[in-house]
C-alpha cells in the first residue's frame, strides 16, 4: 500500500501538471486570436480615421447628408465636368454623377478610393465617376468647371492661390464646411458645419473687368 500511495502521489501533479499545461495553451491561443483580430481591425480602419500624408493634414470625416444636398444646390443649373479635391469616401462624387455630371475625385488614401469605386459600381455609376490616387497638390485643375473642396482652415490660403492660378474664369468652387480667407461668396447655403459657399471665379478673380479690353484713340 505504501509503495502504491507513493506512485499515485507522483501520478496526479503530472496529470494536475498536463491540465495545466494545456490550459495554458488554449490561454495563448485565445489570447493570439484576440490579438491577430485586432491588428486587423487596426489595419482596416486605420486608413479610413487617420489623416492622409498632405502638405496640409487633411482628416476623413464623412459629409452629412445636409452637406451633400447643400452642395447639389450649389450645383443646380451648372454643366460641365466636377472634380471633388479630398474626396473621401466617394459620396460627393457619386451623387453628382447621379444628377448627370462626369465627376472625378482625387484622394491620397488608396483605401479610400477603392472603397469609392465599389460604391460607384454598386449605386451603378461608375461609368460617369473617376477616383484617383493622387495629391491634390500634385495636380492641375485647370480642366474642370466645377470644383469642390471639403478643407480644414489652413490648407485653404494655399489651396485659394493654386485654384485662382489654374482654373478659368467661367469655374465654380464649392467650399464646405470652412470658406476661402480671401474670396466673398456669391451664394452660401446651410448653417454651422452644414454651411457650403459657392464662389463664381469670374466673380472673385474680376475676369469680367479684365476681359474689357480699352481700345487706344488714333490720332488723326
Amino acid at each position: 500500500p505504501g509503495v502504491m500511495s507513493q506512485a499515485l502521489t507522483k501520478e496526479i501533479p503530472q496529470e494536475e501538471g498536463e491540465g495545466g499545461s494545456r490550459r495554458s495553451s488554449w490561454g495563448l491561443l485565445v489570447m493570439a486570436g484576440v490579438g491577430g483580430t485586432l491588428v486587423a481591425l487596426y489595419a482596416l480602419a486605420t486608413p479610413f480615421v487617420t489623416p492622409a500624408l498632405r502638405k496640409v493634414c487633411l482628416p476623413f470625416v464623412p459629409a452629412t447628408s445636409a452637406q451633400i444636398q447643400n452642395v447639389l444646390k450649389m450645383l443646380e443649373n451648372r454643366s460641365g465636368s466636377l472634380v471633388d479635391i479630398g474626396s473621401g469616401d466617394g459620396r460627393i462624387v457619386i451623387a453628382a454623377a447621379k444628377m448627370g455630371f462626369q465627376a472625378v475625385g482625387y484622394e491620397l488614401n488608396p483605401w479610400l478610393v477603392w472603397y469609392s469605386r465599389y460604391r460607384a459600381w454598386r449605386d451603378g455609376v461608375h461609368q460617369n465617376t473617376k477616383f484617383y490616387i493622387s495629391d491634390l497638390w500634385k495636380v492641375s485643375f485647370s480642366h474642370y468647371r466645377n470644383v469642390v473642396v471639403f478643407g480644414v482652415p489652413q490648407m485653404m490660403p494655399l489651396l485659394e492661390k493654386k485654384l485662382e492660378q489654374e482654373l478659368e474664369c467661367h469655374a465654380r468652387i464649392i467650399a464646405c464646411r470652412f470658406p476661402f480667407p480671401c474670396w466673398i461668396p456669391d451664394h452660401t447655403t446651410g448653417e454651422g458645419i452644414d454651411t457650403v459657399w459657392a464662389y463664381d471665379l469670374k466673380h472673385s478673380r474680376g475676369c469680367e473687368t479684365k476681359s474689357l479690353e480699352m481700345t487706344p484713340e488714333i490720332e488723326s
